[in-house]
């Protein structure tokens, strides 16, 4: 059993029931890509080309500046982000949005 230090959040993929071990002051990128063989899709790592874009359901978050052409701040507003840019702040919950989203 893996313990979890104080610094690390539990995240889950809602849509596939997965979950990992995110460090805090570390993306939910990079942490899907440590901890997971099969990670969402993934583009510029930046937050300007939109591929990585998830919707949190549940739990606190920061982040950078994204990409407008990807997020409004409508969307911003409802938890809708870009995977690349967002740092947990406590356990997460989220789904990932279709490209078509």
């Amino acid at each position: 059993m893996t313990s979890i230090d104080r610094s690390d959040y539990q995240i889950e993929i809602s849509d596939t029931g997965r979950s990992f071990v995110c460090r805090s002051g570390e993306t939910l990128l990079r942490g899907m890509e440590a901890a997971l063989e099969d990670p969402i899709a993934v583009g510029c790592r930046g937050g300007g080309c939109g591929v990585c874009k998830i919707h949190i359901i549940e739990g606190t978050f920061s982040a950078k500046a994204m990409s407008r052409a990807h997020i409004s701040e409508a969307e911003r507003a409802k938890g809708v982000v870009l995977a690349c840019r967002v740092f947990p702040a406590s356990d997460l919950k989220f789904t990932v949005c279709n490209s078509t989203d």
